[in-house]
């Protein structure tokens, strides 16, 4: 119980942190009704269940919130937030078997995931904007009216405004929020004290703890440019990619197996994550990043390895949830493409567009027609993701088996997708590399061989061991077993047949309306529809169409994840979603300064696109190294912090505080792995064991922990990780008990604070300077002399206590009291908090 004693006087912290802010939640469940709510009721329910069906049935119309609330004459369809109380959940299940809905002559029950999203809505309060005031798109629109929305009119570079107090600001920036404050008669807090800036930098920018010295290195640094020389070295350091590619691994929906209900592994999946961490360590400019995770095959290359770069940044395109138990193959590729336009929109232009798949959009200017012009350019594309499928039978489908072979980058390991290592054949090896040179001078067969299925790839090279050999075509039993040669492949996307999309009635596939021309979304167009080639998907000129200074949200959209990972929340909160249905933004000159700024070239003074220019100027402004000190006149006029008049204290992330443990223990392995323990993962008709992955132990950095859907590693999963099946923007932040037993009896946690003691206890400090190593190596600061004080207290009685249970010895007491000390240390709140 002593453990606990020593954790009330870190406990009591959390009371002057202010809840850390959030993207507001009523976005994000409206976003949700209408991908995975509303389309359901219109294709399943309306029929006979709206105000315009031929027979209303039960007294229940689906077709309003408040016809849903009330119900029918059953009772209410839906009671937020209670799953057994809501009927229509009954119904759907088919729990009853006197109300089954839809009922078998409708389509019969549905799908499983379907189900789930239900009651995933129920339980978030069934977030519903059908009822009046709310802004409805119907087919006759308006473009020009509807270009006058903020977020679709092109950013236009504004004057930096004139402020009272101009010596507190130390950049433009600082200038607009300034006044903004000076507007509301308000001024910021006083700056941070220095230890708790550094903190802040180094977890921002690399994700870690600075090291001790290092602290009191900078604490004591006066000069002018400290703060620039930390920040540019965190910027070259390697360790910056790891951590700002997890934040665009949220967005792409990054994971190792296609979930739902068949949760197949994608063995391949590694190499787009290590992709991501090479973009952002080499600043790949933004621009050219997402032309090549849309367009990355029809972009030339100076090399073989540039080439091999350009196919692996398409896994974006194919890295998302798959429902490979759909046997119906039009449906399974309307889905595919759905999640694609989704990915896409909402990722790059903060777009919820694949809202517009059954009908108009119902806030935004998009018209269904639009979406059929997007998915156009997606169903003239091929997308390889290489789940590995038991053999079909005739007529079955056999979704995503095929990779794409790349030249120059090795294989890890053997992959799954790979067959077992062959029995030992005479010679073998041998007849291995001649295979591999007849395939390097033919790359056209090259090309077919890398996308055959295993099995098939495997008799390719029997029957050619077989002919080598001078025998028949028909290989010995010991040569059918032979595994090919292995050939590096990746997830992504290739050119398909171009076929335009049909406009599909209520988005059902069994309604097909006319071919729509491919295209882009009209509102932000500004010129005339682009020309595409017959021959070609579209998907270059899509991703040229993205990225041009003409698109009015690429640059707005980026800087605004930017803001968001560096001051816990963005200029406009809702950051997959600039729509009508999103947040207007808090600092709308500001955001618009910063995203002109941003894809500027630099000879017009611009930051050309350079995501490491953009963070250091966000973290050289006086604005982000603010105290986290509060005003009470601030908080009552703005207690959400929105103005920015102090830095609001933000909890670290799943992967900072698994990192945070690791690097103060002395554990932590650097060298980043070579691919990903998925690659070697056999799986069979049943999957996987989800230990596996859930139980996973590894002491690299959490961004290279298998990111299996469904199955997330417990330390990652207890502390708010991404849901990897979502496009996220902002991760929910929660404080709950799971979280603090996670930390109190988690064997990864016990035993990394048994390392921070053993690594303590190894220095020739006396029994004050180990305890303030530890603050040092855990919290980044001295102890105060009160915490000095009862920490001795805590491990001379801790020992004390040991001994008399009768501890071995003395020596293992107090070592355990120190391990004991040490776990306190990260159980407490200020080690999760940046303030």
């Amino acid at each position: 119980m002593r453990v606990f004693r020593l954790l009330l006087p870190f406990a009591s912290a959390v009371a002057a942190l202010s809840r850390p802010a959030v993207a507001a939640p009523e976005a994000e469940g409206i976003a949700f009704f209408e991908k995975n709510i509303r389309p359901v009721l219109v294709s399943k329910c309306y029929k006979c269940h709206a105000a315009d069906a031929e027979k209303l049935k039960g007294g229940l119309l689906l077709d309003t919130r408040d016809g849903t609330l009330q119900g029918g004459d059953s009772g209410p369809a839906v009671v937020p937030g209670n799953l057994d109380k809501s009927l229509l959940l009954g119904a759907i299940r088919y729990t009853d078997k006197d109300m089954r809905m839809p009922p078998e002559k409708s389509g019969g029950k549905l799908p499983a995931d379907v189900i789930a999203n239900f009651e995933a809505w129920v339980k978030m309060g069934a977030p519903d904007p059908r009822e009046g005031g709310a802004p409805v798109v119907t087919k006759a629109i308006d473009f020009e009216k509807a270009r006058e929305f903020w977020a679709f009119k092109a950013p236009a570079l504004p004057a930096v405004p004139a402020v009272q107090n101009a010596a507190w600001a130390r950049t433009e920036l600082d200038r607009f929020v300034l006044a903004k404050l000076e507007e509301k008669a308000l001024s910021p807090v006083p700056d941070s004290e220095r230890r708790a800036l550094l903190r802040r930098l180094y977890f921002d920018l690399v994700g870690l703890p600075p090291p001790p010295e290092q602290v009191e290195a900078f604490a004591r640094d006066a000069a002018s440019d400290a703060v620039a020389k930390v920040v540019d070295d965190l910027l070259a350091s390697p360790r910056f990619g790891e951590r700002w590619a997890r934040h665009w691994l949220d967005v792409a929906r990054f994971a190792e197996s296609a979930g739902k209900e068949r949760n197949l592994l994608f063995p391949e999946a590694w190499r787009y994550r290590d992709y991501v961490i090479s973009a952002f360590n080499t600043d790949k400019p933004y621009d050219e990043f997402i032309r090549e995770q849309i367009a990355g095959d029809l972009l030339p290359a100076k090399d073989d390895a540039e080439r091999d770069e350009h196919l692996i940044a398409t896994g974006f395109l194919a890295l998302g949830p798959k429902g490979l138990n759909e046997k119906n193959r039009e449906q399974f590729r309307m889905d595919l493409i759905d999640e694609q336009i989704d990915a896409t929109s909402r990722a790059v232009l903060g777009l919820t567009v694949a809202c517009a798949r059954c009908h108009d959009h119902k806030y935004d200017p998009i018209p269904q027609r639009d979406y059929y012009a997007l998915a156009g350019i997606f169903r003239s594309t091929e997308t390889r993701f290489g789940t590995v499928l038991p053999a079909a039978k005739p007529g079955q489908n056999r979704h995503g088996t095929a990779l794409i072979p790349l030249t120059t980058t090795p294989a890890a390991t053997t992959a799954a997708s790979d067959l077992a290592p062959s029995a030992a054949v005479p010679g073998e090896e041998e007849l291995r590399r001649r295979f591999r040179e007849t395939l390097a001078d033919r790359p056209e067969r090259a090309k077919r061989f890398a996308a055959l299925p295993p099995a098939r790839k495997a008799r390719v090279f029997a029957r050619f061991m077989a002919e080598s050999r001078g025998q028949k075509k028909n290989a010995t039993a010991a040569e059918q077993t032979a595994t090919a040669p292995s050939q590096p492949q990746a997830m992504g996307v290739i050119e398909g047949r171009t076929t335009p999309a049909r406009l599909l009635g209520r988005g059902e596939i069994d309604q097909p309306g006319e071919p729509v021309p491919r295209g882009f979304v009209t509102v932000l167009m500004d010129g005339p529809a682009p020309n595409f080639s017959a021959t070609q998907s579209g998907r270059r000129e899509l991703a040229e169409w993205l990225v041009s200074p003409k698109n009015p949200l690429t640059a707005r959209v980026m800087v605004n994840r930017v803001w968001a990972h560096l001051f816990g929340q963005g200029l406009v909160a809702t950051g997959d979603n600039f729509g009508v249905g999103g947040e207007k933004p808090s600092h709308p000159e500001l955001l618009d300064f910063l995203a002109v700024k941003f894809s500027s070239p630099k000879e017009q003074g611009g930051l050309a696109w350079s995501v490491k220019k953009l963070v250091r100027q966000l973290v050289l402004s006086r604005t982000y190294q603010l105290s986290s000190a509060t005003q009470q006149a601030a908080l009552g006029i703005d207690p959400d912090n929105r103005l920015l008049w102090r830095e609001a204290p933000r909890r670290l992330d799943a992967e900072a505080i698994r990192d945070a443990i690791l690097s103060a223990s002395g554990t932590i392995e650097l060298t980043p792995p070579r691919g990903s323990m998925v690659s070697t993962v056999r799986e069979g008709m049943r999957g996987v064991r989800p230990e596996t992955f859930t139980k996973y132990q590894s002491k690299h950095r959490s961004v290279y922990l298998p990111i299996v859907r469904d199955l997330a590693p417990e330390a990652l999963e207890v502390f708010d990780f991404a849901e990897p099946s979502l496009i996220v923007a902002a991760r929910d932040v929660t404080n709950v008990p799971a979280q603090a037993l996670y930390l109190m009896n988690n064997t990864f946690v016990r035993d990394q604070a048994a390392a921070l003691a053993t690594r303590v206890l190894a220095t020739p400090l006396d029994h004050a300077g180990r305890i303030s190593l530890a603050y040092q190596l855990a919290l980044s600061r001295q102890p105060t002399p009160a915490e000095l004080q009862r920490a001795q207290q805590y491990l001379l009685g801790e020992a004390r206590g040991l001994i008399a249970a009768k501890h071995d010895s003395v020596a293992d007491a107090g070592e355990a009291s120190w391990a004991t000390f040490c776990q306190a240390l990260f159980a407490c709140a200020e080690f999760r908090y940046l303030r």
